[in-house]
């Protein structure tokens, strides 16, 4: 039992002795056979042969002893299972560096004789660099002997009778697969015949429909234009006269915001002056309250003075009552003494014989008295002017701190009444302020409104002016289809044929295609109409929910662009 585990074409490089290398492409075949007579084993089989040369053979069988002698030998680090593997990749190697100038890896056959006959040889796997040549595996191989060949050769006759045979098998299969595809050939050319014949007169029969469809078609188009003309003339008018009342509306409009602008302006203005004439009152109250504030505090400095004085004239007046107060109790006192002197005196009176000798003390003693109290009572009408002086001052010096303090209160007051007043008039000044601006912006959104609405106005006018050259156009093209159809009522053989693939109707006027959309451009309005069908001319009227929808402005390339959109319908 033999399992092939390699047989491809390989390049071999043949080198003799006294003979030039040369090139061939041999078929290494590699199989490895189980042998059980008499013990079981396995037998690696190498065999070289040439597809062009059948006398060509070279065998090599490696068994397991063997091989374990060969690794000994040349160093190789395999065992024996994985060596056909190792020596296959090998010769891919040889394979993929044959295209190659200088390749890496060759498979060379080296003889020892001139030329390769029943000598044996030696098989190398060599790799080159620029430094050496490395042989990575030399096997030497036998040459077949004249049994080995014939038996080979039967073999290789064998192979080829079963080729020769299956390839017999599979020529009757493809003439039989032939014969029966040229009969069903033959037959699908007469359905084919057939259905052409069928198709050309179905396709009659939908041309002389279609040419009725197309001539009902025209009639109603032309009804339909006619209702759609009036409808337009009728929804014209009333656009019109939507438009002129709108534009009434926006003149008075317009009148109402420039009267009420003249009137926000001239508020403004009365309003700056009034800011202007409060600002200056502003600087005179706030003027007259610097002023104020310095004489407050002015007179607060003096009343504080005023003080200061007044309490040292009743710290005086206190000292002169206790002045007065002790001078009057030294009086009374006095008075006891005249009271007790003039008891003494009568005593003495009365004791005069007895005292006559101390009489003249007494006399002398007495007016001495007499003297200290005139003294002393002229010095008390003195205490008491100056105590009447010194309450006349006080009760002077307290009206006017009375009169002073009256006064700084009704000036704090008037200053506070002042401040009030020119916090209310700053803040109504901030609220004309704010209200001004308001307007102004009021103003402004008024006259965007008005711009808009101007613009809207001129958009509705080119609207009209291009619904009018569109009317002009259908109108042309309505005339041109009628006189078409009246020369096909008179003559059918006068114009060409209608062409289902939507071509001209009539040389001389018919429209320029556009190759980039397959769209009809009428330069009369600018617009573009689809032209790809034979019933593009029923499409290209249009449709009263289309005109509907149209007649209100837009803004924008909406504009300057028509809303054609509805002729697609």
């Amino acid at each position: 039992m033999s399992q092939v585990l390699f047989q491809q074409l390989v390049p071999l490089q043949v080198k003799c002795r006294d003979c030039e290398e040369r090139r061939v492409s041999v078929r290494v075949s590699i199989e490895l056979q189980s042998v059980s007579n008499p013990v079981h084993r396995k037998d690696l089989v190498i065999r070289l042969t040439d597809d062009t040369d059948p006398f060509f053979l070279y065998n090599l069988v490696i068994s397991e002893e063997d091989f374990q002698s060969l690794k000994f030998q040349q160093g190789l680090l395999v065992d024996f299972l994985a060596f056909p593997q190792k020596f296959i990749d090998l010769l891919q190697q040889c394979t993929q560096e044959q295209a190659k100038e200088t390749p890496r890896f060759l498979l060379q056959l080296v003889s020892p004789a001139a030329v390769l006959d029943n000598s044996p040889a030696l098989l190398n796997v060599v790799e080159t660099n620029p430094f050496k040549h490395l042989t990575h595996l030399s096997l030497k191989l036998l040459p077949g002997n004249d049994v080995e060949i014939k038996k080979f050769l039967a073999g290789c006759l064998k192979c080829s009778k079963e080729e020769k045979l299956s390839l017999t098998q599979s020529l009757e299969d493809v003439t039989r697969q032939l014969n029966f595809t040229q009969k069903t050939l033959s037959e699908k050319i007469q359905e084919l015949d057939k259905l052409r014949n069928e198709w050309a007169a179905h396709t009659a029969a939908l041309s002389s429909k279609h040419s009725q469809e197309l001539t009902s078609e025209k009639e109603k188009a032309l009804q339909a234009q006619v209702l759609h003309q009036q409808q337009h003339e009728q929804q014209k008018k009333d656009l019109e006269a939507l438009h002129q009342r709108g534009v009434q509306q926006l003149q008075s409009r317009l009148s109402e915001l420039e009267a009420a602008n003249k009137d926000l302006t001239e508020r403004r203005y009365k309003g700056d002056s009034a800011v202007r004439e409060l600002k200056a009152k502003l600087s005179g109250v706030e003027e007259e309250l610097q002023r104020a504030k310095q004489e407050v505090l002015s007179l607060r400095r003096e009343n504080t003075a005023l003080d200061a004085e007044c309490h040292e004239k009743e710290k005086h007046v206190n000292q002169l009552q206790t002045k007065v107060a002790v001078l009057e109790q030294e009086i009374k006192d006095k008075d006891q003494l005249v009271l007790r002197t003039k008891e003494a005196f009568d005593t003495i009176q009365e004791q005069k014989v007895v005292l006559e000798e101390n009489g003249e003390k007494n006399q002398v003693q007495l007016g001495k008295l007499e003297a200290t109290i005139k003294s002393l009572s002229a010095e008390l009408l003195k205490a008491n002017e100056i105590i009447k002086k010194l309450q006349g001052d006080l009760k002077t010096l307290m009206g006017k701190l009375k009169l002073k303090n009256t006064v700084t209160i009704q000036q704090e007051k008037l200053l506070a009444e002042k401040e009030e007043k020119l916090q209310k008039e700053q803040k109504e000044l901030q609220d004309v302020g704010q209200s001004l601006r308001n307007k102004e912006q009021e103003v402004c959104k008024l006259q965007e409104q008005l711009e808009a609405t101007v613009q809207k106005l001129e958009e509705s006018k080119q609207l009209l002016k291009n619904n009018e050259k569109l009317i002009t156009w259908l109108n042309k093209e309505l005339t041109e289809n009628q006189l078409v159809r009246r020369q096909d009522v008179l003559g059918p053989s006068a114009t060409p044929p209608v062409r289902a693939s939507g071509g001209p109707v009539r040389s001389g006027l018919s429209p320029s295609p556009n190759p980039v959309d397959g769209r009809v451009a009428y330069p009369a309005c600018g617009v573009g109409c689809p032209g790809s069908s034979a019933f593009a001319f029923q499409n290209t009227f249009w449709h009263p929910a289309a005109a509907k929808s149209s007649i209100h402005p837009v803004s924008g390339p909406k504009a300057s662009t028509f809303a054609l959109s509805s002729w697609k319908t």
